[in-house]
């Protein structure tokens, strides 16, 4: 990358996400949406010069949508209710969206939504986005359909105050790597082009595919060369087949969320938060453990490995 370091840059544009206005985007003349100080966005990749004077990113907990899912899908309570339940039943400060369980995410849903997360005092940090087509395909047409289709959901996080949105990038199963790179780079340089002018950042989870093998995905970053293009690294559990520590180790440099989870030992939670903490990331640690006692247990260790707190 040109220029700027790549965890600064998403480091700082954590800082300003939940401070993003909507830019040049669709709700751009809304009045009571927050503005985004301390960047000056240029399109070109690696361009993006981060103002000096602002303040660095702390480390936070935030809730992922997705470890709530059951409780949704039994209809318990909706998107809306989201940062009411962070808060009062949780007491933690930031939110993860999955776009799958938007409700119906039209203007006056959105305005019932930030008005509920300035209620409740809760920053929206980003949104997990599903089921928008596959960024690693072979066909360009399915890549620009691709793009095309995730715009909605960087206007709603503009507009929400998002920071980024998440996305998947598996490819077709024994695709040829460096053809599978080149194909990846198309769509993800054809989503940027939207998504940078707005301040929105675009990340990828290992979900499976190609976005399981760490070095692709470094090779990825570094070919799209853009500060607004990074990972969100999936903490899951250590296996045979897949090393969690050394994936998130090179991960790390070009962070720009964290998908916590529990390890199945206290031991190895507290390494791989050390190994977060030394690498210079600072930002969101979203909660992805599963049920309510997951995120509590998640939030006390937290607490203790990475905020300091008895």
């Amino acid at each position: 990358m040109k220029g700027i370091n790549r965890r600064e840059f998403l480091s700082g544009a954590i800082a300003v996400g939940a401070g993003a206005g909507l830019g040049s985007l669709v709700l751009a003349k809304d009045t009571e949406g927050p503005r985004l100080a301390g960047s000056q966005v240029n399109t070109a990749p690696g361009t993006v010069k981060r103002d000096p004077a602002l303040r660095e990113p702390k480390d936070d907990i935030s809730i992922a949508q997705w470890a709530l899912v059951r409780e949704i899908r039994e209809v318990k309570w909706k998107t809306l209710d989201f940062p009411k339940i962070a808060r009062e039943d949780f007491d933690i400060n930031g939110i993860e969206f999955v776009s799958t369980l938007f409700e119906l995410p039209t203007y006056s849903y959105l305005q019932n939504l930030r008005r509920n997360a300035k209620k409740y005092d809760v920053t929206m940090v980003l949104i997990m986005v599903d089921d928008e087509g596959e960024t690693c395909a072979p066909s360009k047409a399915e890549r620009i359909q691709t793009a095309i289709n995730h715009r909605k959901w960087v206007d709603i996080a503009k507009y929400l105050g998002c920071h980024s949105i998440r996305t998947n990038c598996r490819g077709p199963k024994d695709a040829p790597k460096n053809q599978a790179l080149e194909w990846a780079a198309d769509c993800y340089n054809l989503l940027l082009e939207y998504a940078a002018p707005a301040g929105i950042g675009v990340l990828i989870e290992n979900h499976g595919g190609l976005s399981n093998d760490a070095d692709w995905m470094v090779s990825l970053f570094k070919k799209v060369d853009n500060p607004y293009f990074g990972s969100y690294p999936d903490w899951r559990s250590p296996s045979r087949e897949f090393d969690n520590y050394e994936y998130l180790r090179k991960m790390l440099p070009y962070a720009g969320g964290m998908s916590y989870r529990n390890q199945p030992e206290e031991e190895q939670t507290a390494g791989m938060i050390k190994l977060c903490r030394d690498s210079g990331y600072r930002g969101w640690y979203g909660i992805e453990s599963s049920g309510r006692q997951e995120i509590k247990r998640g939030k006390e260790l937290l607490e203790k490995y990475l905020l300091g707190k008895d």
